[in-house]
């Protein structure tokens, strides 16, 4: 597995990010070793009695950890009915935290770049944006969410940003003129979103569908985009 010597500085400085925000904070470490002592997984409520804290925060670092890859759930009935409130357990996934590479492959990039560059623009845009639809989903389900348990609006767009922070963007949510949105400071498609900027799109559908999973129906538009020469990418979101 790749090293930070393999990285480039930019992909070295996202991954560092990543695992600043899922462990910069000294109960959540914890909260991660215990996870992995437990090769059956643990519950918010257990987590909860071990450090001493109200079940919705050891929730809160849980689900952290979750929205950076290193911990899954899985979500279980209270009874063999199925009737009841569902619990989450939380597992480690095995991967090493500091040892986690940033996930894209420049070559597949370029290709989608060029793959993009032959259809008519608002088809390739439409395109490109049902992919990052459709894989947000399946990012958000991997999260634990499920239909009869939907979050707040702020907490599913800053799980979303969690979620993109482990994928490379370097992303934080915030709230501004009662506008929600998400600033990504690191784009992990690299330079090839400066020729096909069409592939923001991706990014588009990405927030939205894990929206769609954790919250509801959501519209997301980009606002800046370092494919524009922006320092920053921001996607504004309404719910």
């Amino acid at each position: 597995m790749p090293g930070a010597n393999d990285l480039s500085d930019t992909d070295f400085s996202s991954a560092v990010t990543a695992i600043t925000s899922a462990f910069g904070d000294p109960t959540r470490r914890a909260i991660y070793l215990f996870a992995r002592e437990h090769d059956e997984g643990v519950t918010a409520a257990e987590v909860a009695s071990r450090f001493g804290l109200h079940p919705n925060v050891a929730r809160h670092h849980l689900d952290k950890l979750a929205g950076g890859g290193y911990l899954e759930i899985s979500v279980h009935r209270g009874s063999r009915s199925g009737a009841g409130r569902p619990s989450k357990r939380y597992r480690a996934t095995g991967e090493d935290p500091v040892s986690i590479p940033v996930r894209h492959d420049d070559l597949l990039v370029t290709l989608l770049g060029r793959a993009l560059q032959l259809l008519p623009r608002d088809q390739a845009e439409a395109m490109a944006e049902e992919v990052g639809h459709e894989y947000g989903r399946v990012m958000a389900r991997a999260m634990g969410a499920t239909g009869d348990q939907r979050r707040s609006a702020h907490a599913a767009v800053a799980a979303v940003a969690d979620a993109l922070t482990a994928h490379g963007f370097a992303a934080h949510a915030e709230r501004r003129n009662r506008e929600l949105r998400i600033v990504s400071e690191h784009c992990p498609f690299g330079d090839a979103v400066r020729d096909n900027p069409v592939i923001c799109a991706v990014d588009r559908g990405l927030v939205t569908g894990m929206l769609a999973e954790l919250h509801g129906h959501a519209t997301a538009e980009l606002e800046a985009s370092k494919a524009s020469g922006d320092r920053v990418c921001v996607t504004a979101v309404e719910t």
